[in-house]
């Protein structure tokens, strides 16, 4: 009940918010909900579905109440314990896995496809989910390495010249993917990974002229690449290989030519064993500010277009 209800009832609070009609009372390990049948129906759902995470260890916050009535409401879909309930790695103290209906059917075309497009704003755990599902097909064995790269492209900004040797020149880009391995794994055994050659962190540019068999490779912020790199990119494809590229076509750095990955969305779109996932801002698993945000900066675009 106490991890139902959260620490002094900030859950319990968050529960009667998404319904304000029903009346909840809690006494000892007795939940009593009064309301017209409908809404007590509604919030029944809701608090089955949260029992049934606290039972599976989920560590419940008030976002994963929103979604879950929100989830409900529709009707659709497996059950929100169902999308929550699934592990990918646990690491550290800290359980990952989909949050939303959107990141599960993600995470799962991941499992069926050689190569997946991770397409969506910021914070949808595009890049995130793709490197725990790197992690865990490393530690299944399932692979012998795991490639993390992205373009070294500005983000809006002129950097000059950064000192140091070429690694530290390029690490700035690349300090992204490092953090998230770093929550992942035990950051003592990441260097010796990566001096391993088992992990690899690099810009783009040096995937061309490479065959990449046995491996699971993450190509990030793939709407900063044009349409030759990311054809580059998509063509080093071995045996025993898979792809995950992520990226949004909202946010392109560019100084002037075309995104490839806008490019290979309709190149590509009609060949078996590629999928493109398209997350939305209900996949937002920052801030719930951020969900608005994205939403916000989506209709002013749609607004400029059409003016």
């Amino acid at each position: 009940m106490v991890q139902l209800l959260g620490p002094n009832d900030r859950l319990l609070r968050v529960l009667e918010d998404q319904h304000p009609d029903v009346e909840v009372l809690v006494r000892s390990n007795e939940v009593t909900l009064t309301g017209s049948p409908e809404s007590v129906s509604a919030a029944r759902a809701l608090v089955e579905e949260l029992i049934a995470m606290t039972r599976d260890g989920y560590d419940i916050a008030p976002r994963d109440i929103e979604r879950s009535a929100l989830h409900l409401s529709r009707g659709e879909g497996p059950r929100p314990s169902e999308v929550l309930g699934e592990p990918i790695l646990s690491s550290r103290g800290r359980t990952i896995r989909p949050k939303t209906q959107g990141q599960k059917e993600y995470v799962d075309a991941i499992d069926l496809n050689t190569i997946v497009f991770g397409l969506g704003p910021a914070g949808t755990g595009k890049t995130y989910l793709a490197m725990a599902k790197a992690v865990q097909a490393l530690q299944r064995k399932e692979v012998n390495r795991i490639i993390l790269t992205r373009p070294a492209v500005e983000a809006g900004e002129r950097l000059g010249f950064l000192p140091g040797t070429l690694i530290d020149k390029i690490d700035p880009y690349l300090r992204p993917l490092y953090d998230a391995l770093n929550e992942m794994m035990d950051p003592e055994i990441v260097p010796r990974l990566m001096a391993s050659g088992t992990i690899e962190v690099a810009p783009l540019a040096y995937m061309r002229g490479r065959t990449l068999n046995d491996s699971f490779v993450v190509l990030d912020e793939a709407q900063n690449t044009t349409p030759e790199q990311i054809k580059m990119f998509l063509t080093r494809l071995g045996f025993g290989t898979k792809m995950v590229v992520t990226g949004d076509a909202t946010q392109i750095d560019l100084p002037h030519g075309a995104s490839g990955l806008r490019v290979v969305m309709r190149v590509l779109s009609d060949i078996d064993d590629i999928h493109f996932s398209r997350l939305t801002s209900e996949d937002v698993v920052r801030h719930s500010l951020v969900g608005r945000i994205v939403d916000a900066y989506a209709a002013y675009d749609e607004q400029r277009g059409s003016a």
